[in-house]
Parts: structure tokens; sequence; C-alpha cells
């Protein structure tokens, strides 16, 4: 069996991005959630985000492009992750890390939010119940999944499955759909920007 090389990386993320890229409705859905987005930031509502190790990296990715800058100057969007050491800390020594996220969806979330969820298996314990918690508080839910979606494909009222089983390869699309999800709000938060 040859040994893997650097350009087999590229060649499998360009081959997941070209079956992602061929499926029409990934595209419809960025739009659909874009268009949510800024309906809730239009009635005063913000966006949450929440994930796991690099998944959290990519929560607060998406929170700081948000709040702070992506393409356009423009005014600063209300978008917050959980990634507060002390909130994750408090909450899995006192409740177990099962319910890190449902704590703060519970604490933070208002009927009307988003929360966007990242998970490269779907079967996160503590991602399934900060859902169950956005749930119960009417929290509209985006997630961003891999492999089969796992437990939470079909539960939240939009998602993205990259068709990977690599945590690396799903991480990689993900970057490029919450870009394209970014790019997307700004401009349905600010048409004349566009």
């Amino acid at each position: 069996m040859p040994t893997p090389s650097s350009a087999d990386a590229f060649a499998q993320a360009s081959d997941l991005l070209a079956r992602f890229r061929d499926d029409p409705a990934n595209f419809t859905k960025i739009d659909d959630a874009a268009r949510r987005v800024a309906a809730a930031f239009a009635q005063g509502r913000k966006l949450l985000a929440c994930g796991n190790g690099g998944s959290a990296c990519e929560a607060m990715h998406l929170c700081e492009e948000l709040t702070g800058r992506f393409r356009t100057n423009r005014p600063a969007l209300p978008a917050i992750a959980c990634i507060d050491p002390g909130h994750l800390t408090c909450a899995a020594n006192d409740f177990g890390y099962d319910h890190v996220f449902s704590r703060w969806v519970e604490a933070l979330g208002q009927p009307g939010d988003i929360l966007v969820l990242f998970s490269t298996s779907g079967n996160s314990p503590n991602i399934l119940q900060a859902l169950a918690a956005a749930k119960q508080r009417n929290l509209t839910t985006l997630a961003l999944l891999g492999g089969t979606g796992g437990a939470l494909a079909g539960h939240c009222t939009l998602e993205w499955i990259v068709p990977a089983s690599r945590s690396d390869r799903v991480q990689e699309i993900h970057q490029i759909i919450m870009h394209a999800l970014i790019e997307a709000i700004e401009r349905a938060v600010f048409p004349d920007l566009a």
C-alpha cells in the first residue's frame, strides 16, 4: 500500500468539496439560514454557537466574524460562542460535561434566537443536550455535521451534513459553509453594502 502524500489531503478535500457543491440543496439552505438569521437580528435577537474541540474554534470563528468584520465595514452583529472557560469548567464540574452547552443555552437563549451547532459526528451528548434546551426555548437551530449526521440528523431547523468520516475533512468544508453563510448574512442584513 503506498504511503499517503500531502497531495492526497488536497485530493480528498477537493473531491469532498465537489460532492458537496453538486447538491443544490446545500446552497438553498445557506440562503434560507441567512434570511432566518437576518430576520432574528432585525427583531433584536442574537446568534449563539457551540461545538467541541476544533468545532468550538469554528463556533468562535463564526461569532467573531459577525461581531467584528468579514467582508465589509458594517455595524457589529450580536453573536456569542460558548467558549468561556469559567462557564465550561463550572458547568462541567457541577452538572457534568454533557450539560455545559445546555446550561449556557438556558442562561442566554431567548425565543427567536439562533443556535448554531457544530459537530463532526452529530453524536456529542453535550451538543444533543444543547439542542434539547434550544427547542424548549423556541430557538431556530442550524447544524453543521459530518458523516451521516449522527443522532442530530433531522432534528434541527436546517442542517448541512458533510459526508466524510474524518473530522479534519469535515471541518474544512464546515469552514467554507460558514464563510458562505456569513457572506449571505451580510448581504441580507446590509443590502446597501453588498
